[in-house]
């Protein structure tokens, strides 16, 4: 099987930061990009190394979708760690193991500590809880790779307490532009629905409560549904089974053909083959379809289980975001949640990295009325942001463009190529928090930024990595930044470098001055 090139080189960040000696490094993939193609070819490059390697997951489903994939991909078998099943004694090289069953002492007093040799976790995100730490720990010796879909900083922070590296991140909107992901379009709904007396239950709001609260507003989404959704498949997700099931038969009231699974339903596979072959047009659930379920032809998402847990929410959005013959974008319906909380996820975390752009996201899509695509959504919120950001930092920017010496400060830089995600960067990792090496404070001067208001190795790491990207992508260096933004020019960071260089020689050819006719602060390039 070829790999897709993100998908080759993350194989290839994963195996070199185990080189290096990071031994639980993180691997970033979003949802429907193959992410259980890639730990299989890792899988495949261990076992032809001698190694033992268990994968673990806290569902069935994924258990017995890594070890479908894992054979059609590499041709390798699995013995499995589940329940009454067993993988002593087996000469397969690698198990695939439930963590309820594998975290259990008599379970784990069966395997030595030096049993396996590596082991993958399927949606990493879970992997902080007392149950995979006692296995983890048990095996402590092991090389880990964990796998998830897009965290935010959040979640980056609390992998980053038992994860030494982040190995390699493919973004949803890099995933889209390059027409691996289906588009997203987002639509707010102008219903306002009250969560305001909802309480919260493990970092996030209470199943119970949300069903409650959600149950005097299901006609009226059923109506706006109507509007906006009546000749798409769609799947909603719930709160709650009984709330699922009201909810499906309102939509059936209101002309759709929707069935409702859950956990207990009999006939769920038939449903779900019944809702794959159009038999129905939309499949009402309580947060089963989350993980482990494709239909890729799905084009519009519905989330009514409001969560602060963006792993989560990525995940039910996910189940629209493959691509699929005569599908051209995702519709996610958006409601107008009223909490006191602030910290909801909306369409904008899918893709901003940054909070402000998010938030001015969400404000932006709301305030338009019709249905936005995100990665334009996200662009226009990014120069947003950095214009309220530049208003606020008028003076000090004046300063660093007034300075004379040959290299750009980091913050100007940043600012003028619009990357917020650099300029409120958090480190997560321990090798992040130390402070820049030598190495990489060289790398940065010779590219031409200024090292010493750089303050730890994971910024530096960052700004070395958006360099490389941006030189591959044809855009302007830091040196063409600080010439001609000293010169008045305007983020210049965005331009190409093609362009920049034209204008430089004219400048150069006109005895470095700015050519008539070109006013500096209002010049946009063709």
């Amino acid at each position: 099987m070829e790999l897709r090139p993100y998908q080759e080189e993350s194989r290839k960040r994963v195996q070199e930061e185990w080189e290096k000696g990071n031994k639980r490094t993180l691997l970033v993939l979003p949802t429907g990009t193959g992410k259980t193609i890639v730990f299989s070819k890792i899988i495949e490059d261990r076992v032809k190394l001698g190694e033992r390697v268990l994968v673990l997951a806290h569902r069935g489903e994924l258990l017995e979708q890594a070890a479908d994939k894992l054979y059609k991909s590499t041709g390798l078998k699995t013995a499995t760690e589940k329940a009454e099943q067993t993988s002593l004694n087996s000469f397969y090289r690698v198990v695939v193991g439930s963590v309820q069953t594998m975290q259990r002492p008599k379970r784990l007093e069966k395997f030595s500590p030096d049993f396996f040799d590596t082991i993958v976790i399927d949606e990493a995100h879970h992997c902080i809880s007392d149950g995979y730490q006692r296995v983890l720990k048990h095996f402590e010796n092991a090389n880990v790779l964990g796998v998830t879909a897009t965290p935010d900083r959040g979640d980056m922070k609390n992998l980053g307490s038992y994860f030494d590296s982040l190995a390699y991140e493919y973004g949803l909107a890099e995933a889209i532009r390059a027409k691996y992901l289906s588009p997203i379009k987002a639509l707010t709904i102008p219903l306002k629905l009250d969560l305001s007396a909802v309480k919260q239950q493990a970092g996030d709001f209470s199943t119970k409560d949300l069903g409650t609260a959600l149950d005097p507003y299901l006609e009226q989404i059923a109506t706006e549904m109507e509007k906006q959704c009546k000749d798409r498949k769609t799947v909603v997700f719930l709160p709650l089974v009984k709330t699922s099931q009201k909810f499906r038969d309102i939509l059936n009231k209101h002309g759709f053909k929707a069935a409702e699974v859950n956990g207990e339903s009999q006939d769920r596979e038939q449903i779900l083959t019944d809702f794959e072959n159009n038999e129905y047009n939309v499949l009402c659930n309580s947060m089963l379809l989350t993980e482990g379920w494709d239909c890729p032809d799905v084009d519009c998402v519905v989330v009514l289980r409001p969560t602060k847990v963006r792993a989560l929410y990525s995940q039910m959005v996910g189940r629209g975001t493959r691509l699929a013959p005569g599908k051209e974008e995702l519709l996610l319906l958006d409601f107008l949640w009223h909490t006191e909380r602030h910290e909801l996820c909306h369409p904008a975390h899918l893709i901003a990295t940054d909070e402000k752009v998010a938030k001015k996201m969400t404000e932006n899509i709301e305030e338009a009325g019709t249905a936005i695509d995100l990665e334009l959504a996200e662009e226009q919120a990014q120069k947003d942001v950095v214009e309220e950001r530049e208003e606020a930092l008028a003076e000090q920017l004046a300063e660093m463009k007034r300075r004379k010496r040959k290299l750009v400060d980091p913050l100007q830089f940043e600012l003028s190529i619009q990357a917020s995600d650099l300029t409120d960067f958090v480190p997560a990792f321990g090798f992040q928090m130390g402070p820049p090496t030598d190495k990489q404070l060289k790398a940065l001067e010779k590219l031409g930024i200024f090292p010493d208001e750089i303050e730890s190795a994971g910024k530096a790491d960052m700004l070395l990595e958006r360099l490389n990207k941006r030189r591959d992508a044809g855009l302007t260096t830091p040196k063409q930044i600080r010439f001609l933004e000293g010169r008045g020019f305007n983020h210049v960071g965005t331009w190409q470098f093609e362009h920049a260089t034209k204008l430089i020689n004219r400048i150069a050819a006109n005895c470095w001055r700015i050519p008539a006719g070109i006013t500096p602060a209002e010049y946009q390039p063709n």
